[in-house]
């Protein structure tokens, strides 16, 4: 595979073959976590209350992919602009310190998840029905936090090497077991929560092994060794420097979460908590192909900027704003035409289904400006301006979102929580818009 191809080939195909097959592979990732609640809530003895123990369980697994990414899109992030300014050992101690870093986190989060579960849970907003539920689940979910973790760390660095069609195979194989076990553990099987969540580890582990066999092997550009996962405190540094960006965006999403379930618990009980499940599984999977996008621009801008090739880093960016556009105009409109529908894949209730049709569609609104400013809050990421990226990853979900939540539910009730999101979503937009162009003028096309 040839080592340059990402500051010579032609970028609309690059970009093409790069992100399409991350998009499937966060599509594929989107829907099994759906499938998850799908079964669960359609399950005659979990049902809603089932819903609600996943919900509440959401931001711990947010935390821990919030490690994982840190290490994961850092890593991958340095190791591409190593690879652009030719500094190859450079490149193979970014892949295996990050990969060492990953298997840390992973092991220490298991440890202290399962050590504190409970009162964890309850924090997160757990009420005494929803506890047994929630804890069922997590429990076994903490046990596969290695697998995710080391698997996850795989695919960035299958993207970094240009290979994103291994990345989509390892997320395939980890959705395609995961589904196909939820059936037989929660239909046939009738193992509730319990099966859910060995139908996830399961997939993960398999993830896990694709992407090691990967690393480890010849098909990479790069392959990893163990002398070069002794970590290194320069490597170690920049890797978690550079992923803070990354790691911020996923633990303010965790926050979030806390507040949102909070709030709708003070407002809504165990049923707006069950509703807003769902609609965040809507939600990511409106959002995983603008992640599978910012995947595939994230190693040609790296490379191209670590070569200074200027003029195909704003190439690429350009690229995915318009198709990330395209993308979520496409999603606002299936949403806002058919939310019922969409809502009763989940769950037949009644109440839920008419709180669902109204939230849904407010939720969304600014949904169209989403796109462009993934894109461009990524590229921050993607050029390794820590600042700035950390900043516009920190900005909707804690600086705007969070206080608006707590502002209109205590004007609106619960619909101020709905009302808050396209809000911060506009706010957000506009900000981001003006700091990417400012920075834009500054790079000097050759």
């Amino acid at each position: 595979m040839d080592k340059d191809r990402m500051g010579s080939q032609k970028v609309l195909t690059l970009l093409i073959e790069l992100s399409v097959p991350a998009m499937i592979g966060m599509i594929v990732n989107a829907i099994y976590n759906i499938v998850d609640r799908m079964f669960i809530g359609n399950a005659p003895d979990l049902g809603s209350l089932g819903l609600a123990g996943i919900t509440v369980s959401y931001p711990v697994t947010l935390i821990l992919m919030a490690l994982s990414l840190m290490a994961g899109v850092g890593g991958a992030t340095r190791f591409s602009i190593a690879l652009g300014a030719k500094e190859e050992e450079d490149a193979k101690y970014y892949q295996g310190n990050a990969l060492m870093i990953t298997v840390i986190f992973g092991i220490v989060f298991m440890v202290l998840g399962n050590i504190f579960m409970d009162p964890i849970l309850t924090i997160l907003g757990a009420s005494e029905k929803v506890l047994p539920y929630a804890s069922d689940y997590l429990s076994i979910i903490l046990y596969g936090g290695v697998f995710q973790c080391v698997a996850m760390c795989g695919n960035n660095f299958s993207r970094a090497q240009g290979n994103a069609k291994n990345a989509m195979v390892s997320q395939l194989l980890g959705a395609g077991f995961n589904i196909v076990f939820d059936y037989i553990l929660i239909v046939q099987f009738h193992m509730g929560m319990e099966g859910a969540a060995l139908a996830t580890i399961g997939g993960q582990c398999l993830s896990m092994i694709w992407q090691l066999s990967f690393l480890f092997g010849k098909r990479g550009i790069i392959p990893c060794r163990l002398s070069h996962m002794k970590l290194k405190k320069h490597y170690t540094y920049m890797i978690m420097k550079t992923g803070l960006p990354a790691f911020l965006m996923q633990l303010s999403t965790s926050v979030l979460n806390i507040v949102i379930n909070g709030t709708l618990g003070l407002y809504g009980g165990d049923l707006a908590i069950s509703t807003v499940g769902i609609i965040t599984s809507v939600q990511t999977l409106m959002l995983m192909p603008l992640t599978g996008m910012t995947q595939g621009q994230q190693p040609i801008i790296s490379y191209n900027y670590g070569a200074k090739n200027y003029h195909r880093v704003k190439e690429t960016l350009k690229y995915t704003i318009i198709g990330s556009s395209i993308l979520s105009c496409l999603g606002f409109l299936v949403i806002q035409l058919f939310p019922s529908m969409i809502i009763s894949i989940f769950n037949q209730e009644p109440a839920i289904i008419e709180l669902g049709n109204s939230a849904l569609r407010i939720w969304f609104i600014c949904l169209p400006l989403v796109g462009c400013q993934t894109m461009c809050a990524n590229f921050f990421q993607a050029i390794g301006m820590v600042k700035q990226s950390s900043f516009l990853n920190l900005l909707r979900q804690c600086l705007l979102l969070i206080p608006l939540i707590l502002i209109l539910s205590w004007i609106f009730g619960l619909y101020g929580v709905f009302i808050a999101v396209p809000i911060a979503d506009f706010i957000a937009f506009i900000i981001t818009m003006y700091l990417i162009q400012k920075r834009l003028k500054t790079f000097v096309v050759a």
